[in-house]
Formats: C-alpha cells, sequence, structure tokens
C-alpha cells in the first residue's frame, strides 16, 4: 500500500519593521513569490511586515532570526557595531560621495569582509545589503546651516558609538535609542532632532513634528539581509542557491524602490509646510572638518586596508 505521508514544507518566515508599502517590506514579498514560483508546495512563506505592530522594538530582529523564530530579516548595520566593531566602519560620516560609490563598496570587497566578520560572531548567513541610503538631519527647533547651529540639540542616533561621537563632535546633544523610543519623543517634543534617510522620516510621521530638514548626507547606512544560519543551511542547496539568488534580484529591486521613494518624501515633506536646507560647499566643509578627528581614529583602528576597499570616485 502506497505510503501517505505528505513530506512537510519548509517554512520560512520573513520579518522587517516597516508597513507593507515601504520597499523593503515590498523586497521581501519578491524573494517569496520568486521562491514559491519555483519550489511551490515544498515551501511555506510567511511575512511580519513591522514587528513593531506585535509590540516588539525595531532592533529585536536581531535576536528574532539569530534564535530562529525568524528565518530572515533585514537591519541597519549599526545595530550590530557593539557585537561586530569591523561594522563601525561603514558608520563612519562622510565614508561615501554618492549611492554609486557605497553600492560598489557594499557589493564588492567590502561588503564582503564584513558579511564574514558578521558570521563569525553571530548566528546568521548574510547574503546581500539593502540600501537605508544617506541620512540627514530634521528638527523642531531651528533651520541648521552649521555645526554650530546643533549646540545643546537633543538627537537620536542609532546604538552605534561613532554615531554618537559624531553628532558629540558637531556640538549636538546625542541620545542613542530604538526607533519605538524615539518616535515616542519626537512626538511629545522632548527629542529635539532625529538623522534618518527622507523615506524613514515620511514612513514614521517625524515631518509632522519637525520643521527644518538639513540634506547633510552625512551617513550612508546598508541593512544586510540575513538568515538564521543552520536552518539555511539545513536547506537543501537548490533552495539555498535559490534565495541568494532571489536576495539579489531583490537588493536591485530595493534600490531602485529607494531612488523613487526619496523623491516622493522629499514632495510628502514640502507639503507638510516643512523647510529644507540644502548646504553650500563651503558649509558642507565645516561639517566634514568637524568630524576629521573620528577619521583619523578610523585609520588608527582598521588601517588602510579598509579604505582600500572602499572604490575610489
Amino acid at each position: 500500500m502506497p505510503s501517505t505521508n505528505k513530506v512537510q514544507p519548509i517554512q520560512i518566515r520573513m520579518g522587517g519593521y516597516g508597513p507593507p508599502a515601504t520597499g523593503f517590506s515590498k523586497s521581501l514579498k519578491l524573494i517569496g513569490n520568486r521562491l514559491e514560483a519555483e519550489f511551490g508546495d515544498r515551501v511555506d512563506i510567511k511575512y511580519i511586515w513591522n514587528i513593531m505592530d506585535l509590540g516588539f522594538k525595531a532592533e529585536d530582529i536581531l535576536w528574532l532570526v539569530e534564535h530562529g523564530l525568524l528565518s530572515l530579516g533585514y537591519q541597519s548595520s549599526s545595530y550590530l557595531t557593539d557585537r561586530v566593531p569591523e561594522l563601525g566602519f561603514v558608520d563612519l560620516p562622510f565614508l561615501f560621495a554618492n549611492n554609486q560609490q557605497a553600492r560598489a563598496a557594499m557589493d564588492g570587497e567590502l561588503g564582503r569582509y564584513l558579511a564574514a566578520k558578521t558570521e563569525e560572531r553571530v548566528g546568521y548567513r548574510i547574503l546581500g545589503w539593502f540600501e537605508n541610503g544617506f541620512r540627514h538631519i530634521s528638527n523642531r527647533l531651528r533651520p541648521i546651516h552649521s555645526p554650530a547651529d546643533m549646540k545643546g540639540m537633543k538627537i537620536r542616533v542609532l546604538p552605534s558609538e561613532i554615531h554618537r561621537q559624531t553628532f558629540e563632535l558637531l556640538g549636538a546633544q546625542a541620545m542613542r535609542m530604538d526607533l519605538t523610543e524615539a518616535i515616542k519623543m519626537v512626538v511629545d517634543g522632548t527629542l529635539d532632532a532625529q538623522e534618518n534617510p527622507l523615506a524613514n522620516t515620511v514612513t514614521y510621521g517625524v515631518h509632522k513634528f519637525h520643521k527644518y530638514h538639513t540634506l547633510t548626507s552625512h551617513f550612508y547606512i546598508s541593512r544586510p539581509i540575513f538568515l538564521h544560519r543552520a536552518a539555511f543551511e539545513a536547506w537543501p542547496e537548490d533552495l539555498q542557491r535559490a534565495m541568494q539568488d532571489a536576495v539579489t534580484e531583490a537588493v536591485a529591486f530595493q534600490r531602485e524602490l529607494a531612488i523613487e521613494e526619496n523623491a516622493q518624501s522629499m514632495e510628502a515633506i514640502r507639503k507638510a509646510g516643512c523647510e529644507f536646507v540644502e548646504l553650500t560647499p563651503a558649509e558642507h566643509a565645516a561639517f566634514v572638518d568637524a568630524v576629521q578627528p573620528l577619521r583619523d581614529e578610523a585609520r588608527a583602528m582598521y588601517g588602510e586596508a579598509m579604505f582600500d576597499m572602499v572604490p575610489k570616485v
């Protein structure tokens, strides 16, 4: 009599911390669609678009994947710098001049090196880097044209010592905190400023409370796409290869969406009655000069090797 035992599908649970309409969520769906099209009922794909809707902090996605409660997630690399010091290198201010240079670095030798260092210390397998993009400063107090304009401002920064030191060199009062805490303090007015890509500023509604937006492009942040390594390595080889291919396609897709989201977000900020400050070359140079000590320390800490992994403009 033939067996009626049915092979159970491989469960793949993907999660993030943004609404379904964001480029990151759409890119997770692209990954899932590709796998379902190729493997059918061999896989069971589920999504949690925004873990914050379930009462988690944005940073919780790190342990949710590390412990296998989620199969795949993404998070800004700055959240891992305490455990993977080498990731602090890409937190350096004004490291990249434009998207093309930054993408080439993260897709090339630098990205491979950072992925390997992360995998040495955390139970992840990293398959690519989403683009969180260049970050800018918003605040509720005044236009910012120079570091002097930031003196005493309470600004939320990511959990990165280099981010904290950057804004202290710029004269602000840097406060490390999770996104959920920052949004609450923006709303109640106890946080003067924050820094984010424009798309994040709009996604989390910060532009409804911050009138002034300075286009500093001070950091470029990537979001590694990481999988629970034990689960990934237990998959059949064809599924592992298909996941890598799907992630590679999703990265290109997300980066194109990021360009559109930046333009749409700029328009949304303008429509909210906010003001943009575009720095002159001299004003921009003043910000770069103010944080030069960090670059000098980085050369002593990391050596020239990591700087050599950044493609020349």
